[in-house]
């Protein structure tokens, strides 16, 4: 837990993907971040968290449902929402924030 909080406080963006092994939008969803980090390369980090593997953290975090992504800003949640959503959109949402 407070290895996440320390990587969610960095200055750049950092996307966190709640997914499950199970979940067929979870796997839709990885070659769109894969995608977006090609795209952005060090201007962001996206983290990967199995909610199964961290029912802990997902449950304090309130995900309820797979996937969910959620955008930090040193610290900060700025932007959140669950299913699948599309580079465009993300790539959108990551500019907003900064």
């Amino acid at each position: 837990m407070s290895r996440f909080s320390e990587l969610i406080k960095q200055d750049k963006p950092v996307l966190v993907d709640f997914f499950a092994e199970w979940c067929g939008p979870c796997k839709a969803m990885s070659p769109i971040l894969k995608d977006l980090k090609a795209t952005l390369g060090d201007e962001i980090t996206i983290l990967k968290i199995d909610v199964d593997k961290n029912q802990e953290l997902a449950s304090k975090l309130q995900v309820r449902g797979v996937p969910t992504l959620v955008l930090y800003k040193s610290g900060n949640q700025v932007w959140r929402q669950s299913g699948v959503v599309q580079k465009q959109d993300l790539l959108q949402v990551i500019k907003h924030s900064n």
